[in-house]
């Protein structure tokens, strides 16, 4: 789990994920939304990979990066525990969050 939190914690890496909400896209096409050399976004993408947060598809020379939400919900779901949050997740998909100071 720490790689995860590592992962999110550069402001670069967090809209990578962002960027990937929309759908896959490609690395070079990625690579382009940001002011940063292409072997330094490499290495973001790397580690999002590394922490399980995006999967890379290879076709030929082609990378494509699509967003992994359920390690992203996992991570998050943690998150919130460490602060006493109960998160469940309602049929709807969208969770729902009750607080330990509810429940007295």
């Amino acid at each position: 789990m720490s790689t995860v939190f590592k992962a999110l914690s550069d402001p670069t890496r967090r809209k990578v994920l962002q960027l990937l909400q929309a759908g896959p896209i490609g690395a070079g096409e990625l690579a382009d939304m940001f002011e940063v050399s292409k072997p330094t976004m490499s290495a973001h993408f790397a580690v999002l990979v590394n922490a399980g947060l995006i999967e890379a598809e290879k076709q030929g020379r082609n990378v494509t990066y699509r967003l992994k939400l359920s390690v992203l919900e996992e991570a998050l779901l943690a998150f919130a525990q460490t602060f006493g949050l109960q998160v469940t997740r309602p049929e709807s998909g969208l969770p729902e969050v009750e607080s330990k100071q509810e429940k007295s």
